[in-house]
This record gives C-alpha cells, sequence and structure tokens, in this order.
C-alpha cells in the first residue's frame, strides 16, 4: 500500500479540536500530546512528580524503555494547573469514576479512588470528537504526526525534530517529517519566479 501523506492534520483542524468543545481533560490531555510530540503511551502512565511545571517539561518512559525528557507549550501550561487541582500524587489523567478492586495500588489516586485513563477510552473520546470534521475521524497519533510536520515546516533542524520525537534514526523520522499539501503550495507560491517579477 502506497505511503498516506495526508496523515497531518492542517493547523486550522489543531486549533478547532483544541479550542473545541471537548471535556476539559480531554483538550488538556490532547494539547500536551500535540506540544510535546510524545506518543499516547509515553503521556498516559504519568504521575504528578514526573511533571516539572516550572521548566515545562515531565520524564517520561519512551517506547523501548528509555528514560526521557518531553516539553510543552503555553497551551498545556494554561491547562494543566486546572487539571490537577493542587493534587500531588497519582497519575495525571484520571478516569471520572471509581477504580475497580483489581487495579494495581500504584495506578490509582488516593485522594478519589480513581484510576489511570485508559488508551481505549481516550482514543475513543478523540475519534468520536473528531469524526465531525471532513477529513475525520482522526487518530490520537495524528497529533504527535501533525506537530512533527509543523515544525518541520517552520525550520525545525533534523536534531531537534529527532530530540522532539525521541526517534533514534531519520529513517523513523522521515515517516512523519512530511511537509503538508498546504505547505508545498504555499512554498510554490512564495518562491515562484513570475510572483517576484511582479514585486
Amino acid at each position: 500500500m502506497p505511503p498516506d501523506r495526508s496523515k497531518a492534520l492542517t493547523r486550522e483542524e489543531i486549533t478547532a479540536i483544541l479550542t473545541g468543545d471537548a471535556p476539559l481533560r480531554e483538550r488538556r490531555l490532547w494539547h500536551l500530546l500535540y506540544e510535546t510530540v510524545a506518543r499516547v503511551e509515553d503521556i498516559l502512565p504519568l504521575d504528578v512528580p514526573d511533571l516539572d511545571m516550572p521548566n515545562r517539561c515531565a520524564t517520561v518512559v519512551r517506547k523501548g524503555g528509555a528514560i526521557d525528557i518531553v516539553a510543552w507549550q503555553t497551551g498545556t501550561t494554561r491547562l494543566l494547573p486546572r487539571l490537577l487541582a493542587g493534587r500531588r500524587t497519582g497519575p495525571v489523567f484520571l478516569t471520572d469514576r471509581k477504580a475497580k478492586p483489581g487495579v494495581a495500588k500504584a495506578d490509582v489516586d488516593p485522594a478519589t479512588g480513581w484510576a489511570w485513563l485508559s488508551y481505549r477510552w481516550a482514543l475513543e473520546v478523540f475519534e468520536d470528537h473528531t469524526a465531525e470534521f471532513a477529513r475525520g475521524p482522526f487518530t490520537l497519533h495524528q497529533l504527535r504526526h501533525s506537530k512533527l510536520t509543523h515544525a518541520a515546516e517552520d525550520g525545525a533542524s533534523t536534531p531537534m525534530l529527532m530530540r522532539m520525537s525521541g526517534d533514534s534514526s531519520v529513517r523513523s523520522l522521515a515517516e512523519y517529517a512530511i511537509s503538508s499539501a498546504e505547505s508545498l503550495m504555499a512554498w510554490q507560491a512564495r518562491t515562484d519566479p513570475a510572483t517576484r517579477r511582479r514585486r
């Protein structure tokens, strides 16, 4: 099957998702996933002590077990304190109901008795919310893909893209850091010799 180079969402689609009417917990997760370029599996297991709020970063365990730092921007900075509501322990992203009896104690917030938000539930909510988009529904992984694409379009170097993504090879990164069709058309228009002569 040929590669699908349209998987990155446009900046307009990202803005609509992050500022839409979805529940605040979900929008906070989506902000964090987009801004950090982290995989969902890197972010959902975060505990509150993993966060370094003053430096806008967190310690995560990447795919394969590597310990790494991810960093975020203003959108996440504004929303995270409201999500934590003063909590200093427990999972960052909680369900909104009591944990089942078999859930490990480390995966439960002692103050509320609620457990970690599951990948399946997070994906389901995102797909439901983005089903209304013309190109939707989208997957949570597309937030990572989109941010890498947008960062590449904004001039981020290959080493910076690799640092953001946690990828250890350029080959792995190449799948994501492909400029969007919109960016290609804008670049062609901006660099068109006829356009420059008219100016």
